[in-house]
């Protein structure tokens, strides 16, 4: 459905610390800054980019979004969670574990913001 997502970023080398450890425990390679400056990550069809707003404004978390990313196992989004935590991430929600999100839908998730506070899910669908 979707060809990229971007959000935005202040400190583009924050981004890409974060997002080279978060990402890279999901399977992701590292970013690549483009010559616009943006930190562009590339996996299984799909872009996220991460740019300084062209505004000009300060970036800022959408208030009620979020970003989801697939992970292939529970041990994934566990990496991914501790990853992003251990390199300017914070903790968001509940701690990683099994919630039941419709009747006979089960996941693995975890909640982060990235230091740019914009909040993002890791997902394994377990059922």
């Amino acid at each position: 459905m979707f060809s990229h997502v971007a959000l935005g970023a202040d400190d583009i080398e924050a981004a890409r610390r974060f997002y080279d450890a978060a990402l890279g425990a999901l399977g992701v390679p590292p970013g690549v800054v483009d010559e616009w400056g943006r930190l562009i990550y590339s996996h299984a069809g799909g872009r996220f980019l991460l740019t300084k707003p062209l505004n000009g404004e300060t970036a800022s978390g959408a208030n009620g979004g979020t970003l989801g990313f697939v992970a292939a196992s529970t041990a994934e989004v566990d990496g991914w969670h501790a990853a992003g935590v251990a390199n300017g991430g914070t903790a968001i929600e509940d701690p990683p574990g099994i919630r039941q999100v419709t009747a006979g839908r089960t996941v693995y998730l975890a909640y982060l913001r990235d230091p740019a506070g914009n909040k993002l899910c890791a997902t394994h669908r377990i059922a």
